[in-house]
């Protein structure tokens, strides 16, 4: 059995995916690995370019490490997003409510006499 993992380029919040395959094909004159899994009993095979395979091993135990290693990272990562997203949401509701505030307070002063607003004409 064959352990990879892969760089994932479909989620910037999603960085690899690991699986294990019991068979690929390679070779030096190509940029591909082919990668051969059985579904519903037949062979099915997914091409994956060598630059976007982070390990290809038949260790185990080091794929489970390194893979543990990248989730810990990812996690630590999400944490700080989670943080930077509620921040930013806060952020907002403040600007919101800031503005709300700045033009309820100026259309309580637009129909005095020194505001040059057509409005109170109309």
């Amino acid at each position: 059995m064959y352990y990879v993992i892969k760089k994932q380029h479909t989620s910037p919040l999603s960085t690899f995916i690991s699986f294990q395959v019991p068979k690929y094909i390679a070779s030096k004159n190509s940029e591909n690995v082919i990668f051969e899994f059985q579904k519903d009993g037949k062979p099915d095979r997914k091409w994956v370019k060598k630059h976007d395979i982070i390990l290809l091993t038949d260790d185990k135990d080091f794929f489970v490490k390194t893979v543990a290693h990248f989730k810990e990272v990812e996690a630590t990562q999400q944490k700080l997003i989670d943080a930077a997203q509620e921040q930013l949401d806060q952020s907002i509701e403040t600007f919101t409510e800031t503005m709300l505030s700045e033009i309820n307070e100026f259309s309580e002063i637009r129909d005095s006499s020194d505001v040059p607003c057509v409005l109170k004409d109309l």
